[in-house]
């Protein structure tokens, strides 16, 4: 996956000379991860600049350079580093294109390495997808796939839109072929189709959800998975078309359940499956808690066994 960023970053670069990188330790480094490994060298520092330790300003930054006409694509280096910019993405990247009547359009992509699974200590593993969903204004997108990784990251770019563009840490080494096309942002897509229930998530839980599904058909369970690949737009039709069809949901992320992603989900498709639904839509997620240290992470991430737990919670004995 790390592999599949670089080279969408890299074409992107290639293709628009609009598009400039900005980041903590893009440059010489290559990324804490590597993903921009190779690109200052190959486009020059003015077009992969690396910036001082300080989020705010890089984000500043990057808001001017849309604002005239580039394409900025800011790295915050881990999930929780780019808390001190918060007040830039939701004052001004957000709210550009409708406080200016849709004059000035705001192409700029923000990733985040986001979520835990790689042994990362305080401020290194939180998932934070809740405060950007929930800021009106801007696109979030969270890949699962190499595939997704470069086609997503490509139309993010694109985008006239703002997009937080949701990296899953523990995939980076995942795995994939890549492919000629991916469905747009907005799309959800049903990874493994099911008949009992149907499992929605995204980013870095949705080879969780697989696991459990194969792991389920020794219960005698039929599970089928969907992968958001993205919370902001929400695919409703996709996301209820597999609901009212099996009758039974799980919702499954590692960002905290109390008034996280999984609880808005819950809400849409209790609203729109209402008259299909077999059982209440359930929650698998990461502990109401700040991120545990490295040695506890394991008990704090949702796995196969928690998923399995909750799916037999879903009213079987009911008809």
């Amino acid at each position: 996956m790390a592999q599949a960023l670089n080279r969408a970053l890299r074409d992107a670069l290639t293709e628009d000379p609009a598009v400039h990188l900005l980041g903590e330790d893009i440059g010489a480094l290559g990324g804490v991860f590597r993903v921009t490994d190779g690109l200052a060298a190959e486009f020059g520092e003015e077009r992969c600049t690396d910036t001082p330790l300080a989020e705010a300003g890089i984000l500043g930054t990057a808001t001017g350079m849309a604002m005239y006409g580039l394409r900025p694509v800011v790295e915050m280096q881990f999930d929780a580093f780019a808390y001190p910019a918060f007040e830039q993405l939701v004052s001004h990247v957000a709210r550009m294109r409708n406080r200016t009547r849709g004059t000035l359009p705001m192409p700029l992509t923000v990733r985040i390495p986001y979520g835990g699974g790689i042994g990362g200590v305080e401020h290194h593993s939180d998932s934070s997808e809740t405060y950007y969903m929930a800021t009106p204004g801007l696109h979030v997108v969270a890949p699962a796939t190499v595939a997704d990784a470069y086609g997503l990251l490509r139309q993010a770019i694109a985008s006239d839109d703002p997009v937080v563009f949701l990296e899953p840490k523990r995939l980076y080494w995942s795995k994939g072929e890549p492919a000629a096309e991916v469905p747009p942002l907005g799309r959800a897509v049903v990874v493994r189709p099911g008949a009992d229930a149907t499992l929605i998530t995204y980013g870095p839980a949705v080879p969780v959800c697989l696991a459990a599904a194969d792991a389920a058909r020794s219960a005698g369970y039929d599970l089928g998975v969907v992968d958001l690949r993205g919370l902001v737009p929400f695919d409703d039709a996709t996301v209820c078309s597999e609901v009212r069809r099996t009758g039974r949901a799980v919702v499954v992320h590692e960002a905290a359940g109390f008034a996280g992603p999984g609880a808005e989900i819950a809400a849409r498709v209790t609203e729109r499956c209402f008259h299909y639904l077999r059982a209440p839509v359930l929650r698998v997620t990461g502990f109401d808690i700040p991120y545990p240290p490295p040695l506890l992470e394991q008990h704090h991430l949702p796995d196969a066994d928690r998923v399995l737990a909750a799916v037999s919670r879903l009213q079987w004995d009911l008809v």
